[in-house]
């Protein structure tokens, strides 16, 4: 791992909360992510399963973690197994943990290798009559054809054990997530603060002629050498480019007179951070983008006051289409009428500002919130209001992540600059 060593105390703690949740009598099982193949022999950079590492920290291919909450000794309550280091691998594929690291990094006793798994849980199984919790990639926006482990092992389990009664684990991994602890929040921060130091740092490089992929090399060595990488493919977009909301080519030269809109975060330590900031190439806003930015402006910095813990989701952002249809009409792209004769579910700003106002972040950039109706203490979101005019080239979208507390959130990215003057004076040193 390129990361510091996290505290395992982190890991059991969220053990400990995941198990008051839980019947004593009941198995819980979650395996780590599958390597993806690619072409011939490769394979796709491995992430781990976020779950697994929410409760264990491991990183490692073919883990499985199983949990048993009512074992008499704490210290049997968490099983964990892991891949069997051998000659052959440590040639072909180098270092892979040894049962006394498994163990110094999750804070668990009871460390296997994984051929043992399937005799342990058939011991355990044997013991406990209650219910089996299983894990799945339960996202709201996951579209995946590809059978993971955690489905492969439960259609495996419901042959073996067509009489036990099997409960879904993602509604209470998701309730856990959504809210941070206090440990999980220096890591985000870790992540915003890498992230906001590069931002300032590549501004300078922005000049017409560069390419849109240059400028994310430019990012890509600053995060590889802070330990980081790529929280999502970079968005890099120049020009008219910039109305393609997950535009990620980024082959083509940045042109006199455009906007260039980066969307980029930096993951640490499995944590991610998500930034978007819109910048003229010629390091100088015209007139009309600057209107445009700062009545995008205006929207994020009243998003972030109006944030305030436990207010519905649902009203949050239906504020900030208000406030987008007056900016809308100020700038002339819409009418009064347009607002009176709006759709319901669509207001008239979606012409315009057509995606979300934000979402959950933490180990995922769209992290798990599945059924959480309000903003919470604790929660970390992303606040992203845009506006895109394709018919003129410009495409504006401002990006901060704030955590949920009381009647005033904390933003996390107050240093990346906001300020068009201040931009101006940065790009222009």
């Amino acid at each position: 791992m390129r990361h510091h060593p996290i505290e395992p105390r982190l890991f059991a703690h969220n053990r400990k909360q995941l198990f008051e949740r839980l019947p004593d009598d009941c198995l819980i099982v979650l395996n780590a992510n599958d390597l993806m193949p690619s072409n011939a022999d490769g394979t796709l950079p491995y992430h781990p399963n976020s779950d697994l590492f929410y409760l264990s920290g491991i990183e490692q291919e073919e883990s499985i973690l199983l949990l048993h909450p009512g074992a008499s000794k704490a210290s049997e309550r968490a099983h964990l197994f892991i891949r069997k280091p051998n000659p052959t691998l440590l040639i072909w594929e180098g270092y892979k943990l040894n049962k006394t690291d498994a163990r110094k990094i999750s804070g668990i006793s009871q460390v296997h290798w994984v051929e043992d798994f399937n005799a342990v849980f058939a011991k355990l199984a044997r013991k406990v009559q209650g219910p089996f919790y299983l894990n799945d990639n339960e996202h709201q926006r996951a579209n995946n054809p590809v059978e993971t482990r955690d489905q492969r092992f439960r259609n495996s389990l419901r042959n073996r054990y067509p009489k036990r009664k099997f409960l879904r684990l993602a509604p209470h991994m998701h309730a856990l997530r959504f809210v941070k602890e206090p440990r999980e929040i220096e890591l985000i921060k870790k992540a915003v603060e890498v992230t906001t130091n590069t931002f300032k740092d590549v501004l300078p490089c922005i000049k017409p002629g560069v390419m849109e992929y240059e400028i994310e090399a430019e990012w890509a060595r600053a995060f590889i050498s802070k330990r980081c990488k790529f929280a999502y493919g970079p968005i890099i977009a120049s020009g008219k480019n910039a109305c393609v909301l997950h535009y990620l080519q980024n082959d083509q030269a940045c042109k006199k007179g455009d906007l260039l809109l980066m969307d980029v975060g930096a993951c640490y330590a499995n944590y991610n951070a998500d930034l978007t900031r819109t910048v003229p190439v010629s390091g100088k806003f015209s007139r009309r983008q600057k209107q445009v930015y700062q009545a995008v402006l205006r929207v994020l910095q009243k998003s972030i006051t109006g944030a305030t813990a436990g207010k519905e989701i649902k009203e949050w952002r239906s504020e900030a289409h208000e406030m987008m249809n007056e900016e809308l009409v100020r700038l002339k792209l819409i009418s009064l009428r347009d607002i009176k004769n709006h759709k319901p579910g669509k207001p008239a700003c979606h012409k315009y500002f057509m995606h979300g106002l934000g979402h959950s972040l933490g180990l995922d950039v769209h992290d798990v919130s599945n059924g959480q109706t309000h903003l919470t203490e604790g929660a970390v979101f992303t606040v992203e209001p845009g506006i895109y005019i394709p018919e003129e080239g410009i495409g504006i979208r401002l990006e901060d992540d704030i955590v949920i507390s009381g009647d005033q959130p904390i933003n996390l990215m107050t240093d990346a600059p906001l300020d068009p003057n201040e931009i101006e004076e940065r790009m222009n040193p």
